[in-house]
């Protein structure tokens, strides 16, 4: 259970505990993290759901009630922002000449408009995109060639050589501020070889400080044995793998006719939720047990599943049996970061399920509101100590930069 530091618990008993946290200390008092946790004979949580919000979250129970537990975007940007702690943000994509092709396959998924923004501040690295950091204190962005990308190429040769120019093109930018960017490796998955060699370069000669991968790679998925000289390579390395959201290979029947959830909104969640659940039970980490994977947009929904996992996995045939609970495989292998998600109740509840060791800072620029982002986590109800972890610690431990 996640507990807040000079937080006390009390047991529960017939006098329901009161969480009092009154308006100065949640957004004015430097101490406005800390909360005071009482007994209040006359207050329960059914007749004040604010209160039942601050005490299901210590408990670590995932309970929303609409705005207060999940504010809009709108209120995110509202609330007195905190001391604008230093950050590193993990998934800040841009789109390189040699992928821009693939991008036109996610055209329908925009407002033409939307899209057309995004599309310009993909090819851009200096002025727009280096005042949003500053003003979100984002010191260091790691940058990632952004979905769909070279996972759907179908000429594994083409896939390759864009690559590796993918990756001299991030490079070059790089160079131009070395102090604000780091990388991460794209790679063609078409070639596994050729692949991981890729890799090879570019962490030990350009100095990215991992890989992506936009998921599957023409419907295969990285626990088939064809991949098995990838994760090897990653742990010679000693970087981790950030998989990252992509589309289905073919429809499903239950997205059929319902546009409304492709991407981003929900089909590229189950999609790559599923992906890393083949990983965690396919026995790569077994094999691998120092492997390392990241999960954006708070972990695909996964942390929040946890139980479920755990009680219906102890069912399965004796030959689907795993050697471990789900979630002790994945919080032993799997960090996640915030990309996409700013809310609080669900950071709470990915740090109760997870860990403050494991959850990391992102933006998933230009796609979010880097501001939105920013100000939410300056401001999120979690302690200094842990908000420097999310923001710096973690990953600066993860991609060693100091």
């Amino acid at each position: 259970m996640y507990r807040r530091r000079n937080c006390t618990v009390n047991k529960l008993s017939k006098h329901p505990m009161r969480v009092i946290m009154s308006e100065k200390e949640r957004y004015d008092d430097p101490r406005a993290t800390e909360l005071r946790v009482t007994k209040n004979s006359s207050s329960s949580p059914g007749n004040n759901r604010r209160e039942f919000i601050h005490i299901s979250t210590l408990l670590g129970t995932a309970t929303v009630f609409g705005e207060v537990a999940e504010p809009s975007k709108a209120k995110a940007r509202n609330i007195v922002n905190k001391k604008n702690v230093r950050k590193i943000a993990l998934e800040e994509h841009f789109n390189s000449p040699s992928c821009a092709q693939y991008l036109k396959s996610v055209d329908d998924l925009f407002d033409p408009e939307i899209l057309a923004n995004i599309s310009d501040l993909l090819v851009e690295f200096d002025e727009k995109r280096i005042g949003k950091m500053d003003a979100a204190g984002i010191s260091i962005a790691v940058l990632s060639q952004t979905s769909p990308g070279i996972q759907q190429e179908k000429d594994s040769q083409k896939a390759t050589l864009a690559a590796k120019l993918t990756n001299d093109f991030l490079a070059s930018n790089m160079k131009r501020h070395p102090e604000r960017f780091r990388g991460f490796a794209c790679i063609a998955l078409q070639d596994p070889k050729s692949a991981v060699a890729e890799l090879e370069r570019c962490i030990n000669e350009l100095g990215f400080v991992g890989v992506l991968v936009n998921g599957h790679t023409r419907g295969h998925y990285l626990d088939e044995p064809a991949y098995d000289i990838f994760w090897k390579t990653l742990v010679k390395l000693g970087v981790p793998l950030y998989l990252h959201p992509t589309s289905t290979f073919d429809q499903p029947d239950m997205f059929k006719g319902a546009p409304g959830l492709d991407g981003a909104f929900w089909s590229w969640t189950c999609e790559t939720g599923s992906h890393a659940l083949r990983l965690a039970v396919s026995g790569i980490f077994e094999r691998y047990p120092s492997a390392r994977v990241i999960l954006g947009h708070m972990g695909e929904t996964l942390p929040f599943q946890f139980w479920r996992f755990n009680s219906r996995s102890a069912v399965r045939p004796k030959n689907q049996q795993l050697p471990k609970k789900p979630s002790e495989i994945i919080k032993q292998n799997f960090l996640i970061t915030t990309s996409g998600v700013c809310s609080d109740a669900a950071l709470l509840c990915s740090l109760a399920e997870l860990g403050e060791d494991s959850v990391m800072f992102a933006t998933d620029y230009p796609y979010e509101d880097v501001l939105i982002a920013g100000d939410w986590i300056n401001s999120a109800p979690i302690t200094d100590e842990v908000r420097r972890k999310v923001c710096w610690d973690n990953a600066s431990r993860l991609l060693k930069i100091e």
